[in-house]
């Protein structure tokens, strides 16, 4: 029971307890100011004070949030493919890629929620709750906790209990949940299940491999961004680990990059709700043996994910930056190069000088064309 308190979402009592709490925080006015700037900067402090439950904080504050971010911050968010989310009976576990550690599930609950479905329970690392403010943010936004830094026998037992967990809530029907396809965010632009994750799916179940999986209501999802939240941050780490075999993550780290994906310009954000899998491709993928298996599993919902991923001009200029030619001049105009070419060095501007330049504009480029690599066009 201890171990299930350190993981679920805060109920509706919790919830308003820590918001309250939140409501004085001394940075709250200008974050009201920013969110809601035609009215007091008290506004959001009252609201929290109001709040009753994790539903009302969701649809009364969060949903708003969101809708400033969307439009401060990009020129439209699209979507499409609810109707295989109406088809399902039951809940569902959508599994996506992952390009921003808060947008991603943000967008999609805020997605929900634009089309009355129930919002969805949201599986994020421990490792962003060091911040109290982020802690109480998330948790009172239906988060699920996956612990993460600690050793292998714990990663088991860890993994058994949020595997549990996870079945538990979509098959009493009480809740859907999203999870990543991955740990951590892609960094270099290639979307990749980890074959773990699927194990981790497995645990829990007590038929056989069919029944198991087909219970969950498996719904692959993917995100994309005309610019890559986080692009500069993670070209650097990709260098670094590249160039050092290890790369350090400093304490407010993932702080500064939440911070940085919201207010970062995206341009167009598009998300896709692929179909769900099948009853017949879980059958086939149980005929195979041991991990065959997870990995007929894993081969269907990264096709799905790579096949929903829609391709922007800057994905089109990265590639033929990256590879010297022109074979998707079609869908840019030299104008969009040069500005294109002129965003990235604006980018590798704030580089320090022990990093090689050259090669961390060919992983910048990378991020960018590396999705059209994946679709094999």
């Amino acid at each position: 029971m201890e171990d299930l308190e350190n993981i679920q979402p805060y109920n509706d009592e919790e919830a308003v307890a820590a918001l309250h709490k939140l409501a004085h925080h001394p940075a709250l006015p200008a974050i009201s100011k920013y969110i809601f700037p035609e009215f007091p900067v008290s506004t959001i402090k009252q609201m929290l004070l109001n709040i009753t439950g994790v539903d009302d904080f969701q649809y009364s504050i969060v949903s708003k949030a969101v809708s400033v971010v969307v439009g401060r911050s990009s020129s439209g968010f699209t979507y499409e493919g609810v109707e295989n989310l109406r088809k399902l009976e039951g809940k569902f576990l959508a599994i996506s890629n992952h390009r921003d550690i808060v947008l991603d599930p943000a967008l999609t609950q805020w997605m929900l929620m634009l089309n009355n479905i129930p919002l969805t329970e949201i599986c994020v690392g421990s490792n962003l709750l060091a911040n109290r403010v982020v802690e109480t943010l998330l948790r009172s936004n239906r988060m699920i906790t996956v612990i993460r830094g600690i050793s292998a026998r714990e990663v088991y037992l860890s993994s058994q209990i949020l595997s549990k967990f996870i079945r538990s809530e979509i098959t009493s029907g009480k809740s859907s949940v999203w999870i990543a396809q991955r740990e951590g965010r892609t960094k270099n632009g290639l979307d990749v299940t980890e074959q773990g994750l699927l194990k981790m799916f497995d645990m829990s179940g007590e038929g056989d491999f069919k029944t198991n999986f087909k219970d969950l209501n498996i719904v692959p999802m993917s995100i994309s961004y005309e610019y890559e939240p986080c692009d500069y941050r993670k070209a650097r780490e990709i260098l670094i680990k590249k160039t050092t075999g290890e790369y350090k993550k400093k304490e407010t780290e993932d702080m500064h990059s939440i911070l940085t994906g919201i207010r970062q310009w995206k341009g167009g954000i598009h998300l896709c709700v692929g179909k769900p899998l099948s009853d017949n491709e879980i059958s086939r993928a149980s005929w195979y043996e041991k991990n065959d298996r997870y990995q007929a599993i894993r081969q269907i919902l990264d096709e799905r994910i790579i096949s929903g991923y829609k391709l922007w001009k800057t994905n089109y200029m990265g590639y033929d930056l990256m590879t010297g030619g022109n074979k998707f001049s079609e869908f840019y105009t030299e104008e969009d190069l040069d500005k294109f070419k002129k965003y990235t060095e604006h980018k590798l501007s704030r580089a320090e000088r022990k990093l090689d330049k050259d090669e961390l504009r060919d992983i910048f480029w990378h991020i960018y064309g590396n999705p059209v690599v994946a679709k094999n066009l």
